[in-house]
């Protein structure tokens, strides 16, 4: 039985994405689902990077601007919304194309993944509360080098979950993850962009002047004010850094330089993620072959 298809276009933060998807939801009659893990949330447009209000116009989206910022989302929480979407536009007879770079949310579309709820233990958690993050990075070096490769050396909750799972389960997060791999349901036509190191940072580098000029520390305070607490969301790149400068704790020159040497990071680990993906076309931005390359692979 041949399998209805599913463009998905990945990549580095600033490569590009958005603009690529919606040329393509344009020319094929397509329907975006956005697979990035900030641009769920309500009220966080400038610092996440969110398509417009004129780009929205111009190609359907989905899986945008719908959360609340103090509620959590789980990549199971994305899988499920996401096949939904994919369902209701291939029953309208368009073709879902998936845009995005949060490498787990792609993953759980292509791969297939079956997430078995892991029940955390609150003392084990606890106990990790006290422990320096540079000390908790290098416990879980020795447990799972190879998902730690993908995480920030600061993202100390990423680092801990690391160390949860093995502790609850005995095994570790890469194993589980392999495990729960299956035959995925659609034909994924996966393309991943690629850009010049130096234009990649360039480009990073500008977006997030732009973001300040734009109002992010505003949206940052207003953010504080509507909501009282935030599960996942102020982790966000661009939001942690304008929170640091609001509670005194840097100037706003330091916080725009971190934003933009996070973000450079991200971007390297975000090519280290995709470059796993065995099946995907890499494809340079603002490459006018791209949307031949892509149109093609429907006809495959």
């Amino acid at each position: 039985m041949n399998k209805k298809k599913v463009i998905v276009i990945c990549g580095p933060t600033a490569s590009g994405k958005t603009s690529l998807g919606i040329q393509i939801a344009n020319l094929i009659n397509g329907e975006i689902i956005s697979a990035d893990s900030m641009q769920i949330y309500k009220d966080m447009d400038i610092g996440s990077a969110k398509p417009t209000k004129e780009e929205r116009m111009q190609a359907v989206h989905h899986l945008i601007d719908f959360v609340d910022p103090d509620k959590r989302y789980s990549v199971a929480d994305f899988k499920k919304d996401a096949e939904n979407k994919i369902k209701e536009i291939l029953e309208k007879n368009k073709i879902p194309i998936i845009v995005g770079g949060t490498g787990l949310y792609v993953n759980s579309l292509i791969y297939n993944i079956h997430y078995n709820e892991i029940k955390t233990d609150l003392e084990y958690r606890k106990s990790l509360e006290n422990v320096d993050v540079e000390e908790l990075y290098k416990m879980a070096e020795k447990i799972d080098s190879v998902a730690l490769k993908k995480i920030a050396l600061t993202d100390r909750k990423r680092i801990s979950r690391i160390l949860e799972i093995y502790y609850s389960t005995g095994k570790t997060k890469t194993e589980l993850e392999k495990e729960s791999r299956h035959e995925p349901e659609y034909d994924y036509k996966v393309f991943v962009l690629n850009m010049d190191r130096q234009k990649l940072y360039d480009r990073i580098n500008l977006r997030v002047d732009l973001m300040i000029e734009n109002g992010l520390v505003d949206e940052v305070k207003n953010m504080i004010k509507k909501y009282s607490e935030f599960p996942t969301a102020m982790q966000g790149l661009g939001y942690k850094e304008i929170v640091d400068y609001l509670n005194g704790n840097c100037s706003i020159n330091d916080a725009i330089e971190k934003i933009k040497l996070e973000t450079r990071r991200y971007a390297k680990r975000q090519l280290t993620w995709f470059r796993s993906y065995n099946d995907a076309t890499w494809i340079e931005s603002g490459n006018p072959e791209n949307i031949d390359i892509i149109l093609n692979s429907l006809k495959e």
